[in-house]
C-alpha cells in the first residue's frame, strides 16, 4: 500500500512516497517545491510516482494552500486527502496547549516524531524538539509523553529582515558566526545564531529542572544544519522528523485490522 506524506511549511511543499503507512517503511521517492509551484506537481514529479493508497499531511500554511494540494491529487489520483490537526491527544502524544487545536500541526508531528524516535531507541525519556526554519520552535515533552509547551522565535532570516526594516542604515550581507564579531556583518549573524542557541539551552534547563531528568534534544528543519556547530548542548539531528511523525500517526490511523 503505497503512502503518500506531505509537509506544508511556510515556504516549501516537501513529500515522501513511501512503501506502506508505517515507520521504517521503504522510501519509494520524496521532492520539494516552493508553495508558489504546488500547481505544477500533477505534471511534474507526481506526474511520475507510483499511485498512494493512502494520504497524509500536515500545513502550517493557508487552507488555501492545501486545496491546491488537493487538486493536484485531484486530477491524478482517487485518493482521499488527510490533514492531521493537533486534538487532545494521538500517537502516544498527550496536548498540554491551553486550545490544542491552536497547536501548529507540524509542531505537534514533530514531536509525535520524536517521541517514538526516542521510544525506539530506549527507555523513555523528557524531550526538547527543536525545528529550526522559517521560524523556530522549542518544545518540552516530559517522560510520560506529556506537551508542556514550547517556544516560538524568529528564524535567522526573518531576525535579519526585522533588523533591516527597523534600523537606519543597517543593510549588510550575512556573515560568520563569531564568539566575538568584530564586524557588523558577523555581528548580526552572531546574534542571530546564539539567540536560538540561547532559547534552546534555556529550554533544556527548564526540562532538566521540571522533570528531575536530563532531556533527548532532537533538532530539525531545513536550517538545522546551521545551527549544529554552535550549540552547547547534546542533540541529535534528524532531517526528516515530521515524515517520522506522519508515519507513526498514519499507521495508528490507517492501520489494517487483523
Amino acid at each position: 500500500m503505497a503512502f503518500l506524506a506531505v509537509d506544508v511549511g511556510n515556504t516549501r511543499l516537501k513529500w515522501a512516497l513511501y512503501d506502506a503507512p508505517k515507520p521504517g517503511a521503504g522510501l519509494r521517492a520524496h521532492g520539494a517545491e516552493f508553495l508558489e509551484n504546488i500547481d505544477k506537481l500533477a505534471d511534474g514529479a507526481w506526474s511520475a510516482i507510483e499511485p498512494p493508497q493512502r494520504m497524509l499531511g500536515c500545513a502550517v500554511a493557508a487552507d488555501a494552500v492545501k486545496r491546491r494540494v488537493e487538486e493536484q491529487m485531484d486530477e491524478l489520483w482517487d485518493v482521499p486527502a488527510h490533514w492531521v490537526v493537533p486534538n487532545a491527544g494521538e500517537a502516544g502524544l498527550i496536548n498540554g496547549y491551553d486550545h490544542p487545536t491552536r497547536l501548529g500541526a507540524d509542531r505537534w508531528v514533530a514531536m509525535i516524531g520524536a517521541r517514538h524516535r526516542m521510544l525506539a531507541r530506549g527507555a523513555p525519556r523528557p524531550l526538547v524538539v527543536v525545528m529550526v526554519g522559517t521560524a523556530v520552535t522549542v518544545e518540552a515533552v516530559d517522560v510520560h509523553g506529556r506537551f508542556l509547551g514550547g517556544f516560538i522565535l524568529p528564524g535567522h532570516g526573518i531576525m535579519l529582515r526585522a533588523l533591516e526594516s527597523g534600523t537606519a542604515g543597517l543593510h549588510v550581507p550575512t556573515g560568520e558566526v563569531r564568539q566575538f564579531p568584530t564586524n557588523t556583518s558577523d555581528a548580526l549573524t552572531s546574534g542571530g545564531t546564539y539567540a536560538i542557541a540561547g532559547a534552546i539551552e534555556r529550554m533544556v534547563q527548564h526540562v532538566r529542572r521540571h522533570c528531575g531528568a536530563e532531556p533527548v534534544c532532537i533538532m530539525t528543519g531545513g536550517a538545522g544544519w546551521k545551527m549544529a556547530p554552535h550549540m552547547s548542548v547534546p542533540f541529535q539531528l534528524v532531517e526528516g522528523l515530521i515524515f517520522e511523525g506522519l508515519l507513526e500517526i498514519a499507521r495508528q490511523r490507517f492501520a489494517t485490522p487483523t
